[in-house]
């Protein structure tokens, strides 16, 4: 089972491993950050009500608790039949319960480091209570609606941070340690503007670390806050704070200690943009922002590159975070747009800029130097020294940026641009950040702030498909919501429709301003390709996704890609989310395939390229995943994997994109590329459970072969067929295609696809309880391999021949076909083919009562698929493996065996598999402990037999 994590401590959150989870409508957000301010203790229905309705709740507000609760848990558990209770949501104490420890939920993990700060020695208490402030990652319960967030049970959990950090601050303040937990107490102190306890101790706090200007700053930015808001004077505390700094503090240069050139005023520019009235979402990119400020960074030139593709909101954060931080920054802010990705595609000059910046800075023009590195030497002159900020927006490359960097500590740089400036960062020392899209919950707090907490509460299905439809771009959002706020009347439904009805192009975001038409945005970036790299992006239109691999890059283009690639991630056009895999947003897609459909590219070559890509790499991978299987003859050279362990992770990796590209095959009209792919991913889909995509491609490709004329591959794609349907128990189908796969290789004369077709047809009479039946097809399928000389099929027939004895309770006759089988394997490095017949042996052994030998069996199983990387068969013989367990007594070793299978589980995604191993858990019964003794795989031939003495 994948491990359940939940946030209250900021937005509220959860995940499910690694994937965090939309929590649904606003009110059920609310009632789910209620169960987790609770923190695992009952809350009653009326708690529940009453936070939700306040004094007033609806008639119908209980029954709208419980369809939150069966969503909720719904939610938590997929798999979870319709009212049942599941494991994590419980009824308790005329209430509900949400199960939580330390390990799943901030809030206890907040509590559990402050109970272990409050009795450990100064220094580590200092580091324990810094950890502890550090689960906060924003007001408590954010993301829910404000008037609920100010209930009481939220409003306590602020008020124990707020205990926290001030004991936190005073034991730093005496004992050290108040670097580490700056970060923390600024937090909580931004939190709390008003409270005089914590900003006297954030003073404090800054002159003990050095920073005894931005310490006074910080005071004088309070005593406004308490004016204006409260029109008080700061308190004794926090006016005996800044009395303490002083006292304490050394010369700070000011002014008079700026080197100027004669001539020039000393001027503070205040250029930066207005800030966005709605800006929305970004906490954790902010908060990495802001902690850039932290400790001893204004000791050095603090440059930050923002990067991100078109649309994705680079200016905005920077001018947001910009107006965060201005006030640390006494000398001015300064403000120039490059224009390195604009429409008239003219970057500026460096110079230009730096003229621009001189002026401000208040050079007179007369006295700007005419030479370029004169105005860098003068520009540099009048930043020494000085605590400016400067925010360079939409960047071309570095070259454009360097000349305008300071050359003295004590200022930021911050720097948008679709380029992810390498260069700056390698030799300048920038710190990338790059903006990914908006999260679901991000994407709803932006058309919230735009339109209205009503509006968008109002048609949540609506919202949902206007989120899905803008891809989390948060210019797509921007402009899809000025339609919206234009026309207040018209229901977001109607404006989710004409999404809905230009699926796959950017007319819906087409606006009469180019800075807001996201595909006049887009075409800035595009321009600025070169003629490789513009070619490839229209190409990479015709790929069908999800993701694609450098290699099928290659072959979309026909030459190498790796400058292109490189060029169009620098240009965020693509991002490479895996090292060798590419991904582009679906409305820059859109774009692509605008410009591919108006471009004179050869598109059905560059399509047939494709298609010949991933037909012979499939057939290489194939080779090795299966290597007994018939092969066809290609008309392109077949590469050769290393192993089995790469041929499944290619398969695996490229799965979603093989479904796709079969699909385009089929719609394109090539037959050929059809079934040759069908023919290949057989064994692949067969094996790991995908029984329905193997249904998929093998009537695609059988129906491309019947229309080529191709028996060889219409019988090889019959009996495919055939076996697919009975996995999905379509018996008509299967008992059809096996016939007519064996009649075509009998009028072939092709006996290694007879043996193939017989060995099918074996199983599939074994599946339907045939068993005498089966021997005999299966033997006739064994003697067949062993005419045409290929051990590899000879001790698959071996081991299907071992399933059907056991299956008639023959267990010695099954332990002989598997040490045959062993035999035939030997040498031929086929690790999928030794796992599966040892862990057959392992069954054997636990069917004739040998648990502790088929342990061993299971065990050596278990590591050649590991090896292989095969999860799908992992899990099978982890089921096998605990009930070997269980049946020898040693209860804990089959729940750790089924426990590691359940949460393998969630990773191949099978629900029946998920429940029966819930319920080998559920009724797992005590019994005795299990001998240590583990004898070793050599002589398992001998071993068995002797097992077999006696026996049937």
């Amino acid at each position: 089972m994948q491990p359940m994590r939940f946030a209250v401590l900021g937005p509220v959150r959860l995940w499910r491993g690694d994937v965090e989870l939309n929590s649904g409508p606003p009110q059920q957000r609310a009632l789910l950050a209620l169960l987790l301010a609770f923190a695992g203790r009952p809350v009653s229905l009326d708690e529940v009500v009453d936070v939700l309705w306040g004094q007033d709740p609806p008639s119908s507000s209980v029954n709208v608790v419980h369809r939150y609760v069966g969503n909720l848990r719904r939610l938590l558990e997929p798999g979870l039949p319709p009212r049942a209770e599941g494991d994590w949501l419980l009824r308790s104490a005329g209430g509900y319960r949400l199960k939580a420890d330390a390990g799943t939920l901030d809030l206890l993990r907040f509590r559990l480091l402050a109970e272990r700060a409050r009795s450990a020695a100064p220094e580590e208490a200092v580091k324990l209570y810094a950890d502890a402030l550090a689960e906060w990652q924003g007001e408590a319960a954010a993301g829910i609606p404000a008037e609920l967030r100010s209930r009481p049970v939220f409003a306590a959990l602020e008020q124990e941070r707020i205990t926290i950090a001030l004991a936190a601050a005073d034991l730093a303040l005496e004992h050290g340690g108040m670097v580490g937990l700056l970060p923390a107490l600024r937090a909580a102190a931004t939190r709390h503007p008003l409270d005089e306890r914590l900003q006297a101790r954030l003073v404090l706090g800054l002159a003990a670390t050095g920073r005894q200007a931005e310490a006074l700053d910080t005071w004088q930015a309070v005593r406004d806050e308490l004016a204006e808001e409260l029109g008080i004077e700061p308190g004794p505390e926090l006016r005996a704070a800044q009395q303490h700094v002083l006292a304490d503090q050394q010369h700070v240069p000011n002014e008079a200690d700026v080197p100027t050139t004669e001539g020039v005023a000393v001027v503070r520019p205040a250029q930066l943009p207005a800030d966005l009235a709605v800006f929305a979402g970004r906490r954790a990119d902010l908060a990495r922002a802001l902690a850039l400020l932290d400790g001893d960074a204004l000791r050095t030139v603090v440059i930050s590159a923002i990067g991100g593709m078109a649309g994705v909101g680079k200016t905005t954060l920077a001018v947001h975070w910009a107006h965060r931080v201005a006030h640390r920054f006494p000398d001015g802010q300064l403000y120039v747009n490059l224009r390195g990705f604009d429409r008239l595609g003219s970057a500026m000059n460096p110079a230009e800029a730096l003229r621009s910046f001189l002026e401000a800075l208040g050079v007179p023009p007369h006295r700007i130097p005419v030479a370029m590195d004169a105005q860098v030497g003068l520009y540099r002159s009048l930043l020494a020294r000085r605590r400016v900020l400067i925010l360079l927006d939409n960047a071309r490359d570095a070259d454009q940026v360097r000349p305008l960097l300071p050359g003295s500590p004590g200022s930021l740089v911050l720097i948008t641009s679709r380029d992810r400036l390498p260069g700056l960062v390698a030799t300048e020392g920038a710190l990338p950040m790059t903006l990914d899209l908006f999260p679901v919950e991000d994407a709803r707090e932006s058309l919230a702030r735009r339109l209205g907490e009503e509006r968008v509460e109002r048609e949540p299905q609506a919202v949902d498909e206007i989120v899905d439809r803008c891809g989390g771009l948060p210019l797509a959002l921007s402009v899809v919501a000025a339609r919206a706020a234009a026309n207040p009347a018209f229901p977001l439904s109607a404006i989710a429709a004409e999404l809905r009805e230009t699926p796959g192009t950017l007319d819906a975001f087409a606006d009469g301003d180019p800075a807001v038409d996201v595909r006049a945005v887009f075409s800035w970036s595009y321009r600025s390709l070169g003629a490789g790299a513009a070619r490839l992006f229209r190409l990479l239109a015709l790929h069908p996704g999800p993701d694609v691999s450098a290699g099928a890059a290659a072959a979309l283009a026909g030459e190498p890609v790796r400058r292109p690639l490189n060029e169009l991630t620098r240009a965020s056009l693509l991002t490479e989310h895996a090292p060798g895999r590419y991904v582009a947003h679906d409305l820059l897609r859109a774009y692509a395939t605008e410009l591919v459909a108006e471009s004179d590219d050869d598109r059905d070559a560059a399509v047939r390229r494709l298609l010949d890509h991933y037909t012979q790499q499939a057939h290489g991978a194939a080779r090795k995943f299966a290597p007994f299987w018939v092969r066809p003859e290609l008309s392109g050279p077949v590469p050769e994997f290393d192993d089995d362990r790469q041929a499944l992770a290619w398969f695996t990796a490229e799965h979603p994109v093989l479904m796709s590209v079969v699909e385009l095959a089929a719609q394109g009209g090539f037959d050929a590329h059809s079934w040759q792919l069908a023919w290949a991913l057989e064994r692949f889909l067969d094996q790991q459970g995908h029984w329905s995509d193997c249904a998929t491609v093998q009537r695609l490709g059988l129906a491309a072969a019947q229309r080529l004329g191709h028996r060889t591959a219409q019988a090889h794609l019959q009996r495919a067929l055939a076996r697919a349907s009975a996995r999905l128990g379509d018996y008509d189908v299967a008992w059809s295609g096996i016939r007519r796969s064996l009649e075509l290789h009998e009028e072939l004369g092709d006996l290694s696809g007879l043996a193939t077709a017989h060995r099918s047809h074996a199983w599939l009479l074994d599946q339907v309880g045939r068993y005498e039946e089966s021997i005999a097809a299966a033997e006739r399928a064994l003697d067949l391999y062993a005419a045409t000389g290929n051990p590899a099929g000879e001790a698959s027939m071996l081991h299907a021949l071992a399933w059907t004895h056991i299956r008639l309770d023959q267990g010695c006759r099954a332990a002989t076909y598997l040490e045959q089988a062993l035999i035939k394997l030997n040498g031929l490095s086929n690790r999928y083919g030794d796992a599966g017949v040892l862990d057959g042996l392992g069954y054997a052994l636990h069917r004739m009562g040998e648990y502790e030998r088929a342990v061993v069996y299971y065990q050596h199983a278990l590591t050649l698929y590991r090896e292989v990387g095969d999860r799908y068969n992992e899990i099978g013989t982890l089921r096998h493996l605990g009930d070997s367990h269980r049946a020898a007594g040693d209860r804990d070793a089959a729940r750790a065996s089924w426990q590691l299978a359940l949460d393998l589980v969630h990773e191949v995604v099978d629900p029946a598999t998920a429940a029966e191993i819930r319920d080998k858990l559920r009724y797992l019964d005590v019994s005795e402990d299990m001998p240590e003794d583990m004898p070793e795989l050599v002589g398992a031939g001998r071993r068995v037999r002797r097992s077999c003495r006696g026996g049937p």
